[in-house]
């Protein structure tokens, strides 16, 4: 039971950073109805950003974190600008598209400028973890959880007690009549790609020091996220943070309990069991369509 808890722990830290990325994945398709297949590299080029920040131009770590973190804001901005906007009336398939080039674009990018040697990024407590009782408290993973909560509640604020909030509901439910009662839609859309690139970044930024900083460390992390999201329900802001707690706590435990080579697979063992028996997700309701 020590050793259950112990990987219980680790896993939701892990599914901690999964449900941030999911619910970028969220936010984006709620708004625009396109999956940003470039969410997992807003994850690596923030967490390059601090390494460039704090390990190689020796900033304090809440300074590189706050420049890290700005630049993921502007980076949001421009692939609203220059990925989404201009093929926004082209259909779902053109922005799909663009937006699998625009991360091509952002891993070779990185790849050119800063090699393909992985980085090592420290945590951001001094402490390594403290021990409560059978279990040890890694302390990078107590930070992941922290912050997780903290922006899920925030999330939670955001959109139903703020009058943004009510504005970025009301676009991602219906934007013609959204844009006819006043709401500025563009801006809305702009303001949704911004702070999904910022929870991306936090996300890769917590999760680095745990992991190598690597230009694979996207992908990989978007892979379990897409998924957390398809098992949580598409579109669902609760289920793409339960989703991405559950394949956390599922790949940790499947790699303690059955084989650690196939840890990377127990998350798309649970989605395919979910496509074959509940396709619509935890959250997500069964739509008829007429023939």
């Amino acid at each position: 039971m020590d050793f259950f808890l112990q990987l219980l722990f680790t896993g939701v830290g892990i599914g901690a950073v999964y449900a941030l990325v999911a619910l970028g994945f969220v936010l984006i398709f709620r708004a625009t109805n396109v999956v940003n297949f470039a969410q997992g590299e807003f994850s690596m080029v923030a967490a390059y950003l601090m390494v460039v920040f704090a390990v190689d131009l020796g900033l304090p770590y809440w300074v590189a974190f706050l420049i890290s973190i700005a630049g993921m804001a502007l980076l949001g901005a421009a692939f609203n600008l220059l990925v989404y906007y201009p093929l926004r009336n082209r259909g779902f398939l053109p922005v799909l598209i663009s937006t699998i080039g625009a991360s091509i674009f952002l891993g070779n990018t990185t790849l050119a400028l800063y090699g393909p040697q992985p980085q090592v990024l420290a945590g951001w407590l001094d402490t390594p973890g403290f021990q409560l009782g059978p279990i040890y408290l890694d302390s990078q993973y107590l930070v992941i959880v922290t912050v997780t909560l903290a922006l899920v509640l925030f999330q939670y604020w955001l959109f139903e007690h703020t009058l943004l909030g009510k504005k970025l509901q009301a676009t991602s439910q219906d934007k013609e009549m959204a844009a006819l009662l006043g709401v500025p839609v563009a801006l809305m859309i702009m303001f949704t790609f911004v702070y999904s690139a910022v929870l991306g970044g936090i996300a890769g930024i917590l999760v680095a020091p745990v992991l190598f900083v690597s230009i694979q460390m996207g992908s990989a992390i978007a892979l379990k996220a897409f998924a957390a999201t398809i098992i949580g329900g598409f579109g669902d802001v609760a289920g793409a943070i339960i989703g991405g707690f559950a394949i956390g706590i599922v790949e940790t435990l499947g790699a303690a309990y059955i084989s650690v080579p196939f840890k990377d697979a127990f998350a798309f063992v649970v989605l395919i069991a979910f496509l074959a028996l509940r396709p619509q997700g935890i959250f997500g309701e069964r739509v008829a369509e007429k023939a």
